[in-house]
């Protein structure tokens, strides 16, 4: 390391605080760019050294160069001598142009452009050995309909891999730069924790344990950002362009830095082969547990409104638009807004809570609204403009109807912190009152069989919501994702799958198992059967 590479370095972060200081948030958002920290960038290429052989000559390639965080770290930890090509891709000319300037004279090939647009080497000689990356975190949302179709189909002809429409953008960058990368040369990419925990990243999981042989995952913890303007989990992922043998072991690290982790293992990629997630945590298979949550309740999000703030109202709003009272039902506040894990109700089954809201739950047609409803057709108005031509909203008929989701007896938030209340991210609510919820929650609905049995004992729901909220945190968390900031989150599905052997038993309920039905059935009072597919 030389004086010259050090203040290099110290003018490439004054050039990246400048440069992110004249984009607003949302345009970086827009292009995914958020710069790589110094010193992760720093540990990153320590890494990457160690992981190619000690005289190789580096060819390094960086398709998401931005200011050349992992460029500045590269000529740190390699000798000069060592390098014999750099090459990186920015597409965005604002960072590009100076950083261009920052770099002349130290052999850096730096195209301005988009990566996934540009014609991979034809020959393994002009490829490169040392691919190293923080490819923009751009949500699937922020892509256009036009230009996931032309990455999807791109990804499948180049890496034969078929990547859900749910995919973020970096999930394309590491499978395109697949073709980039010679036979044995090394790929350390870091990116977003997501993709080990979600059905969409089946793909990029499937080409990490088959195509390449994967030597390094480090999962970041979730509260540890590593990105100060980015809410987001992050992993480094460390691989070598070979087939893996059939004794291969992957190192698993989890925590702490990069370096110095506070959870170090080695997990057989056969088991990582069959992990649904590659969350450290180690959960049941599904055949150790004859029963889930699915198996005994229909679990579905809390609705959708369109827009909560025209949609719900307070009763003070209610009165103050002259609305009618008969056409709005209760519903829950947020989680943040709700005080209590069991909710009690007034003698009209309202909530008895201080926040108490309703929801505007109208099905009449517009005509019917206009003649009988002047003060609600007066109401709706207001939202002909906006509201009306919302994507949800524009997709009913009418605009203002509302998702079928009735009072649930259970409810679960959607998502929550582990250093929240009590320390567990996910609540568990008993609902006594005939309020709905809006999509911030799950909502428990008992199938056949639990509602039967729970109709026969009146101090059972109690017990299921017990049980519930004796969970374990981490049988919940195994199943579920997280965020930056240890933001844990939790869909229908995911709940569905933790298993519930436990409460089938305090149900009294036995499992049958039967291929090709689903069925409940009660014999006795305290004695009802469950078949299973």
């Amino acid at each position: 390391m030389t004086n010259c590479f050090v203040q290099l370095e110290s003018e490439r972060a004054a050039l990246q605080t400048r440069c992110d200081s004249a984009k607003t948030q949302a345009e970086r958002n827009r292009l995914g760019q958020f710069a790589t920290p110094p010193m992760l960038a720093r540990e990153i290429m320590h890494v990457a050294r160690g992981l190619l052989p000690i005289r190789a000559k580096v060819r390094f390639l960086d398709p998401a160069f931005g200011t050349g965080a992992f460029f500045s770290a590269l000529l740190r930890e390699f000798a000069s001598a060592r390098i014999n090509a750099a090459m990186g891709f920015e597409i965005d000319r604002h960072y590009a142009d100076a950083t261009g300037r920052l770099w002349r004279g130290n052999r850096l090939d730096l195209r301005i452009g988009d990566f996934t647009k540009a014609a991979p080497p034809e020959s393994d000689a002009d490829r490169f050995n040392l691919i190293v990356c923080n490819p923009p975190y751009v949500r699937h949302h922020h892509l256009s309909a036009q230009e996931k179709s032309r990455l999807r189909k791109l990804t499948r002809e180049l890496s034969g891999a078929s990547l859900s429409g749910l995919a973020g953008l970096y999930c394309y960058f590491l499978l395109l730069a697949d073709t980039w990368l010679s036979d044995g040369g090394v790929g350390v990419w870091l990116i977003p924790s997501e993709f080990m925990d979600v059905n969409y990243g089946g793909p990029l999981k499937e080409y990490l344990v088959s195509r390449v042989t994967l030597l390094k995952v480090h999962r970041f913890a979730s509260e540890d950002v590593q990105f100060a303007d980015a809410l987001v989990s992050s992993s480094v992922i460390c691989f070598r362009k070979s087939l893996p043998s059939t004794e291969h072991s992957v190192q698993f690290t989890i925590g702490g830095s990069l370096n110095e982790p506070n959870l170090l293992k080695m997990v057989p990629i056969s088991q990582l082969r069959s992990d649904l997630k590659w969350n450290g945590r180690g959960r049941e298979k599904p055949s150790d547990s004859n029963v889930r949550l699915f198996d005994l309740f229909d679990i579905k999000r809390g609705l959708a409104t369109g827009d909560n703030k025209f949609f719900i109202l307070t009763r003070e709003q209610i009165r103050e638009n002259h609305l009618p009272m008969d056409l709005f039902r209760p519903i829950l506040p947020s989680p943040r807004y709700l005080p209590v894990d069991e909710i009690q109700a007034d003698v009209t089954g309202n909530p008895i809570l201080e926040r108490q809201l309703f929801l505007l739950d109208c099905r009449l047609p517009e005509d019917e609204v206009r003649r009988e409803y002047p003060d609600l057709w007066k109401y709706l108005a207001t939202g002909k403009n906006d509201v009306a031509k919302g994507y949800l909203c524009a997709s009913r008929s009418p605009w203002y109807a509302q998702e079928n989701r009735p009072a649930p007896l259970f409810l679960c938030t959607y998502m929550g912190r582990t250093n929240g209340k009590n320390g567990a991210a996910f609540r568990f609510i008993l609902n006594h009152s005939k309020a709905t919820a809006a999509n911030v929650y799950l909502l428990l609905y008992p199938k056949a069989a639990v509602t039967e049995a729970l109709s026969k004992r009146s101090n059972l729901a109690r017990k299921v919501w017990d049980w519930l909220k004796a969970m374990s945190p981490d049988v919940i968390l195994s199943e579920g994702r997280v965020y930056g900031g240890g933001l844990h989150k939790v869909e229908p599905r995911e709940l569905g799958n933790v298993p519930a052997d436990g409460m089938a038993s305090l149900l009294d309920l036995r499992v049958t198992k039967k291929p090709m039905q689903l069925e409940f059935f009660a014999n006795r009072p305290h004695d009802s059967s469950v078949l299973l597919t």
